[in-house]
């Protein structure tokens, strides 16, 4: 294992930095942290996680897919797509680390590939941080996410004031050795101390061993038919906060911008929760504010599960719970229902 002192930190983003674009976590105007582009002074933040998650890195709030230039009677159909440099993201928690394998199952792993996404996930390394401080709100445990020993190209832990740095893959490892010059070998008693801190913090948070064993593709029928539904929706207020921070929701709608000259066409996110979300000539195919919030929860806990293996389409990042503004929220929907008395599938509680 190697490793770097805290305070030599800025001397090692200096170094990635002169290759490479290089991303960390700074406290915002609010006295948040967001991922933000390094330079000389620009302070890594200490708080547990960012507002938006890393996802944003691989799959943009906006993106430009085609440009159609019109000339006379002649149309030019543009690819705006570059080739993109190598960059670096610092400091991304095991939930969001997690959460890029949730997004490669659908943009990488199924036909047609979205080579926007995949050019982005090519270009980029991504060095994850573990978890010293869990919040409340966190119930990453309950997916079987350790927030102790991250996933990523290279995992870090801050313990007794120094970061240590382990590879992964070979972009982890190529990172490793543009900056060993800096780190120096350590061994492993202090990580090793450190996670066993984390773990015994994590045991103790309110959801840490929420209960997932009803939510099961065969109760599909049972679940969807639940009055669970009709308890909770109805506080909803269809905002999409919850989708625009929770870094495993992947929706966008495509839309056509008339700059005067041509067309650029270009995809956005969007939200399920949406009046118009998926809307066609005969309409939507969710009418009401409770199919629709029926919708997201069935996706992320059953749905998505169905289609990949029992993976959950949910990290327990605590995001949502944090954000939502009527605080209704995954793990209020799960409690909700595991309180239901059992019923025969297909018949409403």
């Amino acid at each position: 294992m190697l490793s770097i002192s805290a305070d030599k930190i800025d001397s090692l983003f200096e170094m990635v930095a002169s290759t490479k674009d290089l991303y960390i976590p700074v406290t915002n105007k609010s006295g948040k942290a967001d991922f933000s582009k390094w330079s000389k002074g620009v302070k890594l933040s200490d708080a547990l996680k960012t507002v938006r998650s890393a996802k944003d890195f691989f799959f943009p709030k906006a993106e430009n897919l085609v440009n159609y230039t019109r000339k006379g009677q002649s149309i030019t159909v543009e690819d705006p797509r570059k080739e993109l440099e190598d960059f670096v993201i610092f400091g991304v928690r095991a939930c969001d680390a997690k959460s890029f394998d949730i997004v490669d199952n659908v943009y990488l792993h199924m036909d047609p590939v979205d080579t926007y996404y995949k050019n982005r996930r090519d270009h980029g390394t991504v060095i994850t941080l573990a978890c010293t401080e869990p919040a409340q709100t966190c119930f990453c445990s309950a997916y079987g996410i350790d927030a102790a020993n991250p996933a990523g190209d290279v995992t870090c832990w801050f313990a007794d004031g120094s970061y240590y740095f382990r590879a992964n893959t070979d972009k982890g490892t190529a990172f490793v050795e543009s900056v060993k010059s800096l780190l120096s070998d350590a061994d492993d008693k202090a990580v090793v101390a450190q996670q066993k801190e984390t773990k015994e913090k994590v045991e103790k948070l309110p959801f840490a061993h929420l209960d997932l064993s009803k939510w099961v593709g065969k109760d599909m029928n049972k679940i969807f038919n639940s009055s669970v539904w009709e308890k909770l929706y109805q506080t909803c207020l269809g905002c999409g906060t919850c989708t625009y921070v929770c870094p495993t929701c992947m929706c966008f709608d495509v839309r056509d911008f008339d700059n005067g000259s041509g067309i650029k066409q270009f995809r956005c996110w969007d939200s399920c929760m949406f009046s118009d979300f998926t809307q066609m000539a005969a309409a939507n195919p969710r009418l009401t504010q409770r199919e629709r919030f029926r919708q997201r929860f069935m996706h992320k806990l059953v749905y998505y599960p169905m289609a990949h293996d029992g993976l959950y389409q949910c990290v327990g990042c605590g995001r949502c719970l944090e954000s939502c503004p009527i605080h209704m929220n995954i793990v209020k929907v799960i409690k909700t229902y595991n309180e239901l008395p059992d019923t025969p599938e297909g018949e409403k509680a």
